[in-house]
Parts: structure tokens; C-alpha cells; sequence
């Protein structure tokens, strides 16, 4: 045993790396893929380096608070925060199996609503991947102000661009790994989903990837520059600065993270459109822009005219996404009636009409039910049917489904449950403030792991494709059923 080889050297382009081995995986953390970034500019090689690095420590996070949250712990999926003190943190981890030899790749991208989380979450930990034949990798971005505001004289979606840059790394130096570049398939969740979502149809992402996997997600969480510009010129008043580059520049990271939490407020800023409506219903005011480069065009304009038909689709949502901001909070028990028409229309020009075909004023159903299962379908499960409908290539739609008993038994299929399933990292969410309860089933975990490990393998799904048919697989059940159209339909843009 004196002789069991405990770690592993490879050489990539900045240097040789030392990983950990531990059983089947070897585990390279905090590998930078770009150098520290300059504020308002695009991502740069890391410097190169002498001798041996040893990958054991993943490293600092993006500049981001994360906020106490009553009833259950959100740190296994968003991690723990970064006071932006140490800005090299443009950096990725990755988990192969030992043996690996031209094997599948998976590039995971965090949610957090762009403007939290990380690569470090619990939950997204990619040794089961690993352990299951596939080298895994996790990256950090840019988030925020300095990742996703269009401030004039900066480069538009700087967040997007350091991802890209991250899979451009990967197409170069993946193979010393064992990882087959010609095999990538990215997948995220929420904010990292929507990101993967826009990035299908990017004319700048052509040949990085061949699959991928869109989880409470779609592409409809974009804006034209213009209305964003609305918040370059508010937050520059908010700070006493000149609305572009240089004025951002002089901005500390916690007065940013400051600036954050106040235009979070529903009230603190209008970023409707000309149609009455906010894509992201107050979720986060940090989104991408569309009209530039990266994204020439709104992403299901893209997608119709044909982009992304190659990249083959595995798009889902969970049934009750909403739970995760409405449960614990008290929001969906509580709300009156003339509060959720005023939240809900802070988004919606038609928010008593959509309220009213969620249940609003009937009998039994409380305003803040009404709201949540309207928001469930508006914020996240019909744009991306209609994501699933708009893309030309091979597309499978699935509805994680299975139920959290946490919260008292309401949390439900909540926004983000899928994930501790996805990666096999029950532990990290069970217990008395876990997301998925005391006794959340492996079983289940097990077979919705290998789905995800199945597609990077081979591009398929075993059930049929969404199609004319509207075919989506539920989890929980193990079959694929036909779903007839929402009443959200009613109230979403084509």
C-alpha cells in the first residue's frame, strides 16, 4: 500500500498540474483557465508557470454574497461567497476517471441568477461522473456588474465570453486529462442553463461543444442593450460615477455587492420592456443582452431561423419551481391578493387576467398559490417548451418532478432539487434544513445520474423526442406522456 500512486501529473499549456487521486477519479482543482480578469475586459491566457502546481485547493469564488434563507440551507448549491478580495478566481475544477482514455466530457456551468454561486458548490462535487466513465469539468464566470452590465465602452456579456473561453480551454487540453474534445456536452442549471441556452445559438461558440443539457432553463432571460442600459445609468447615479468603463472601474466589489442587494428590491428599478413585460420577473436584474457578437439576435429568433441544429438537446424543468422563492419565505401561504397582482405585474401588463386562470379567486386557492403556479409556467416551464419547440435538432424534454418533504412537506419540486440527483450528492442536501429532506431516494438518484451520463455517451435519451407530439418524460415515473399546452401560453410572447 507504501506504493499506491496517490497523485497524478499531466501537462497543459501553462505548466504541469498535480491531481489527487482517490479510488477510480483523479480531481484537479481551481486549474486557471484565463488570467485574473480586468475589469471591463475580455478574458486574457493565464500566465505560465515553472515546475509543478499542485490542483488542491479550488480557490476563490467570483465576487458574491449569499443571503441567509429561512428553513432550509442554500450553501450546497450556491456555495458560500466571495468578498472578491482575491480576483483569481477565473479558474475550473475537473474529475476524470483514472484510466480514462478519449472519454465523454461534461462542462458544468452554476446558476445563482448571474449574479451569485459557484464551482464549489456541494451539491455539483463531479466525482460520481467521474467514477461513471466521464472526465467532469466545473467553471467560474464573471457575474453581476462586472459580468453581465453593458456599460459603454466595456465588451458586452463579459460573463458569456469568459464560459466561451473556458470551452476553448477545454477543446485544447482536455485530451491530456483522457477527455475526448470532440465529445463535449455542457449542462447547467437555472442561471447556468439560461447562459447554455444563449450560448447554443452564438455564432462565437461554433464547435466547442456537441450536446447539451438545459436544467430549469431556456432562452428567453435576455434584454435588449438599450433597456439595460437603463440600469448602467441608474447604478451611476447610485454611485456618483460616469456611466462607462472608467466610472465602473472605480466601483469596490462590495459596494457593487451592495448595489446588488438594494436594486434586487421589486420596486428599485423598471426594466420592462415595450411590450410591458420583465423576461426575468425580478429574479435578478443581471442578465444577457442580445445585439452584439456574442448574441446577435433574441435566442429563439436564433433557434427558428435554424441556429444551433446540430447541438443535440436535453431542455427540462421541475414542477414547482417556484417553491424554492415562495415556500420558505412564506410568500405562496401569505400573500394577499392585491400584492401578488401588483408583484406579478411589476412583470405582466396582464397580471389579474393570468392570476385568474391559475385559480385566483376561486375557492380553496390562497392569491399567493395563484401567483406561484403562474410563475412556475411563466418564469420557467413555458419558455422552455417553447425553447424545446423552437430548436430544429434532436430535442428531449423531461419534468423533474419528485417531491422534497422539507419546509413541512411544501417545499415540493422545487427550483434546483434536480441537482443533488443529477451529480449523486444526496448527502450534501439531507438532513433537518436540507433541501431534499431526511430520506430523499437514491434509487432515483442513481437512474437520473445515469440518463445525464447516457447522453454525453451516445446523444440519445430513452424516450421520444418532444416533437409535435409534446413528449415529456417524467421522472419520477420513468415515462414519457404527452402534455397538452399550459395556460401560460396564453400570456408568454411567440
Amino acid at each position: 500500500m507504501a506504493n499506491e500512486q496517490v497523485s497524478r501529473l499531466i501537462q497543459i499549456e501553462s505548466g504541469a498540474v498535480r491531481g489527487s487521486i482517490c479510488g477510480s477519479v483523479v480531481r484537479f482543482l481551481g486549474i486557471p483557465y484565463a488570467a485574473p480578469p480586468t475589469r471591463f475586459e475580455l478574458p486574457q491566457p493565464p500566465a505560465g508557470w515553472d515546475g509543478v502546481r499542485d490542483m488542491d485547493s479550488p480557490g476563490p469564488a467570483a465576487p458574491h454574497r449569499i443571503k441567509p434563507f429561512p428553513m432550509v440551507d442554500p450553501s450546497p448549491l450556491v456555495g458560500n461567497g466571495s468578498d472578491g478580495s482575491d480576483g483569481d478566481y477565473l479558474r475550473l475544477n475537473i474529475w476524470a476517471p483514472i484510466e480514462a482514455s478519449a472519454a465523454p466530457v461534461m462542462v458544468f456551468i452554476h446558476g445563482g441568477g448571474f449574479v451569485g454561486g459557484c464551482k464549489d458548490a456541494s451539491v455539483h462535487d463531479g466525482g460520481a461522473f467521474a467514477a461513471s466513465g466521464i472526465v467532469c469539468v466545473a467553471i467560474n464566470y464573471r457575474m453581476g456588474i462586472d459580468g453581465f452590465l453593458p456599460v459603454p465602452g466595456a465588451p458586452t456579456n463579459l460573463g458569456l465570453r469568459d464560459m466561451l473561453f473556458a470551452l476553448a480551454w477545454v477543446q485544447r487540453n482536455i485530451a491530456a486529462f483522457g477527455g475526448d474534445p470532440a465529445n463535449v456536452t455542457i449542462f447547467g442549471e437555472s442561471a447556468g442553463a439560461m447562459a447554455i441556452a444563449d450560448l447554443v445559438t452564438s455564432p462565437l461558440a461554433k464547435g466547442l461543444f456537441a450536446r447539451a443539457i438545459i436544467q430549469s432553463g431556456h432562452g428567453a432571460m435576455v434584454r435588449e442593450i438599450e433597456v439595460a442600459q437603463r440600469l448602467v445609468r441608474k447604478l451611476a447615479k447610485v454611485f456618483r460615477i460616469t456611466p462607462d468603463a472608467d466610472g465602473f472601474r472605480t466601483v469596490s466589489h462590495a459596494a457593487a455587492m451592495d448595489a446588488i442587494e438594494k436594486l434586487a428590491k421589486p420596486w428599485a428599478v423598471d426594466l420592462r420592456g415595450a411590450d410591458g413585460r420583465e423576461p426575468v420577473y425580478g429574479i435578478s436584474r443581471f442578465i444577457p443582452v442580445y445585439g452584439d457578437d456574442v448574441l446577435p439576435e433574441k435566442p429563439i429568433d436564433a433557434l427558428r431561423k435554424g441556429a444551433g441544429r446540430d447541438v443535440e438537446i436535453v431542455i427540462g424543468t421541475n414542477a414547482e419551481e417556484m417553491n424554492l422563492y415562495f415556500v420558505p419565505t412564506g410568500v405562496r401561504k401569505k400573500i394577499g391578493g392585491l400584492l401578488a397582482r401588483w408583484l406579478l405585474g411589476r412583470s405582466h401588463p396582464q397580471a389579474k387576467a393570468v392570476l385568474k386562470a391559475y385559480g385566483y379567486k376561486q375557492p380553496g386557492v390562497r392569491p399567493g398559490e395563484a401567483m406561484t403556479d403562474a410563475m412556475n409556467d411563466l418564469v420557467f416551464r413555458w419558455p422552455a417548451r417553447q425553447y424545446a419547440a423552437a430548436h430544429q435538432g434532436k430535442t428531449w424534454m423531461y419534468e423533474f418532478d419528485w417531491r422534497s418533504p422539507a419546509c413541512d412537506g411544501e417545499l415540493g419540486a422545487c427550483h434546483g432539487i434536480e441537482m443533488p440527483f443529477v451529480f449523486k450528492t444526496l448527502p450534501s442536501v439531507t438532513g433537518p434544513r436540507g433541501l431534499a429532506g431526511m430520506d430523499p431516494p437514491q434509487a432515483l438518484a442513481d437512474r437520473v445520474h445515469d440518463l445525464w451520463v447516457g447522453f454525453a455517451r451516445t446523444g440519445a435519451m430513452p424516450w421520444p423526442e418532444f416533437g409535435a407530439y409534446r413528449m415529456v418524460y417524467q421522472m419520477t415515473r420513468g415515462e414519457a406522456l404527452h402534455e397538452p399546452v399550459m395556460p401560460a401560453a396564453a400570456f408568454v410572447p411567440e
